[in-house]
């Protein structure tokens, strides 16, 4: 897992009471997929706070949780206290010989080496388990304002020419270009479709964007005087209340044989 990936470490109550779940019907249907019941065995990989791992534990599944942030680590442990969260990275964790029913990443995969993630994957699920992959995706309305665009001046004023910053996609547009599929050793992906909207002051939206990875990658003293800005423009111009909605995608497969 790189470096990058470590930086929600650093604000793990944040993480924890802004990062959007996942709703209940992904997991019914990852349920049915993955013909998951009540024992199964579950690896929840890069577990953060234990946003989806404490979805996976109401559904009765036994769950192992890999997490490589010592604080986040340690906050899901309070969250789900039973629960065995391990800290190490995906790569390096020591799995003991143990096998299960399906792996579980909920917007962490990106942050495995690809060079070593799907195979570890494979290595670790049983005979016919499956894999499943959970992120967001933001996506913007035409009809709506859109907080990017009555904020992009602040974000160029602040971090000039900085790639990290453009306006999200539309919804037709995520839906046609489509998501990767996980690929050998894996069989046919099956992709699903969640939408969702979280309603944000401008106050709270700042907390929301200081859990971000384009955010947390500036130094403090450019990010906290550009995120203190993107709340008092959403307070004065847009009535403090601005939207963020989300496509939920989950992408299963099985294990090939």
């Amino acid at each position: 897992m790189t470096e990058l990936g470590r930086v929600f470490n650093e604000v793990p109550e944040l993480y924890d009471r802004f990062r959007p779940g996942y709703p209940p019907e992904l997991f019914a249907d990852l349920a049915a997929l993955a013909g998951l019941r009540e024992g199964s065995s579950v690896l929840d990989v890069g577990c953060g706070t234990g946003q989806a791992t404490r979805s996976l534990v109401e559904r009765g599944y036994a769950v192992t949780a890999v997490e490589p942030g010592a604080e986040m680590a340690a906050l899901a442990r309070r969250r789900l206290p039973g629960v065995p969260i391990e800290e190490s990275t995906f790569e390096e964790w020591d799995d003991r010989g143990r096998r299960f029913d399906a792996l579980v990443a909920a917007s962490s995969w990106h942050w495995v080496d690809p060079a070593v993630g799907r195979r570890r994957a494979y290595e670790v699920l049983k005979p016919g388990g499956w894999m499943a992959l959970l992120n967001h995706i933001v996506y913007r309305r035409q009809d709506e304002p859109e907080t990017y665009a009555a904020t992009a001046d602040l974000h160029e004023r602040f971090t000039p020419g900085n790639p990290d910053w453009c306006p999200p996609p539309l919804e037709e547009q995520v839906r046609a270009e489509g998501v990767e599929e996980l690929g050998d050793p894996f069989g046919e992906t099956t992709v699903r479709w969640y939408p969702a909207v979280r309603w944000f002051t401008g106050a709270d939206l700042a907390d929301h964007l200081r859990t971000m990875s384009p955010y947390r990658r500036l130094d403090a003293a450019v990010r906290e005087p550009l995120l203190d800005a993107v709340a008092e423009r959403i307070r004065t111009r847009m009535g403090d209340r601005v939207a963020r909605r989300y496509l939920t995608v989950l992408r299963a497969a099985r294990r090939s044989a």
